[in-house]
C-alpha cells in the first residue's frame, strides 16, 4: 500500500521542467518580435539619415561658402556638415557609380558644394522643401542648386508607414498566441495536481492555503522561464550584431531594459494568472469530474 501511494503522489507531480521549457520557447519568439518592434523606428531614422542632400555652389569665394557651411551647421535639422570641393565630390561620384571617368574626360565637371544629412524627423517632403527653399532664400546669389533624392525620400515614407502597421499587426497577432500558448502550458502543468487541490479542499483548506504555494512555485517557474528567454535572446542579438556591425547603432540600454523587463512581467504574469484560474477552476468542479 504504501508502495502504491508513493506511486500515486508521484505521478501527482506536475513536470515543470517541461513547462519551464516550453513557456522559455514561446517568450524567446516574442523576444525576437520584441526587439524588432523596439528598434523598428531606428532602424528607419538610421536609413532616413544616410540621404545625402547637396547645396551646389555658385560662387567658390571662401568667405561665402564659410557663411553656408554655418548657417546651415545652426540649423536644428543639419548634422555632419562639409564643404566638399571638386576632387572631393570626385570620389563619391565614383564610390556612388562604382566607376571612374577620369580615362574619358580631362577635366572635372562636378560643381562644388556643401553636404549634409538630415535629422530623421525633417526627411520627408514637405520638411526638405522648406528646408532648401530657406537656404535658397537666404544665399539666392551664391546658390545654384540644391539637390537630394526626392523619389527615395518620398518612398521611404511610405514604405515605413506601411511597414510598421504591417508590423503592428503582426506583433498584435503573435502576443494573443503567445499568451493563449503560455496559458495552455501551464494548464498542462497543472493538470497533475487536481487531485491534490480536491483533497486539499475536502479536508477543509481555505482557497488561499491551497493556492499559496502553486503561485509561488508559478512566480519561480515564470522567472526561471524569462531568465532563459533572456539569455538565448542576448546570445542571439550579440551574434547578430557580429555578423552585422551596422546592428550595434541600435542597440540602446533602455530598449533591451524595457524588452527583458517586459519578458519577466509577461512569464511571470501569465504563469500566476493562468495558475490561479486553475486552481479556481479545479476548486469549482466534483471530484466525479476530474476523472
Amino acid at each position: 500500500m504504501a508502495a502504491s501511494g508513493s506511486s500515486s503522489l508521484k505521478r501527482s507531480k506536475p513536470n515543470y521542467i517541461y513547462s519551464i521549457i516550453g513557456v522559455a520557447i514561446v517568450l524567446f519568439i516574442m523576444g525576437i518580435m520584441g526587439w524588432l518592434f523596439l528598434n523598428l523606428h531606428s532602424i528607419g531614422d538610421n536609413f532616413k539619415e544616410d540621404i545625402r542632400i547637396s547645396v551646389y555652389l555658385r560662387s567658390t569665394d571662401k568667405n561665402a561658402v564659410g557663411k553656408i557651411q554655418q548657417f546651415i551647421a545652426g540649423q536644428d535639422y543639419a548634422k555632419n556638415v562639409e564643404y566638399v570641393n571638386k576632387e572631393k565630390a570626385k570620389a563619391i561620384w565614383n564610390k556612388e557609380n562604382n566607376e571612374d571617368w577620369a580615362k574619358i574626360l580631362d577635366i572635372n565637371p562636378l560643381p562644388e558644394s556643401i553636404d549634409f544629412f538630415a535629422k530623421a524627423a525633417y526627411v520627408n517632403t514637405d520638411s526638405l522643401n522648406k528646408i532648401t527653399a530657406a537656404i535658397e532664400s537666404e544665399f539666392k546669389n551664391q546658390i545654384a542648386d540644391i539637390q537630394y533624392p526626392k523619389n527615395l525620400v518620398s518612398n521611404l515614407n511610405e514604405r515605413t508607414t506601411k511597414i510598421g502597421l504591417i508590423f503592428l499587426v503582426l506583433s498584435i497577432i503573435l502576443s494573443i498566441i503567445v499568451i493563449i500558448s503560455i496559458d495552455n502550458t501551464i494548464k498542462l502543468a497543472m493538470f497533475s495536481n487536481r487531485f491534490l487541490i480536491k483533497t486539499m479542499q475536502m479536508v477543509g483548506a481555505t482557497r488561499n492555503f491551497i493556492s499559496k504555494p502553486l503561485l509561488i512555485r508559478a512566480i519561480m517557474n515564470g522567472l526561471i522561464s524569462a531568465l532563459v528567454a533572456i539569455f538565448l535572446l542576448f546570445g542571439l542579438i550579440e551574434w547578430a550584431t557580429s555578423q552585422f556591425p551596422q546592428l550595434d547603432k541600435l542597440q540602446g540600454i533602455s530598449n533591451s531594459l524595457l524588452l527583458f523587463g517586459g519578458l519577466i512581467l509577461l512569464g511571470v504574469g501569465i504563469s500566476v494568472l493562468s495558475t490561479y484560474r486553475s486552481v479556481l477552476k479545479y476548486l469549482k468542479m466534483k471530484l466525479d469530474e476530474l476523472y
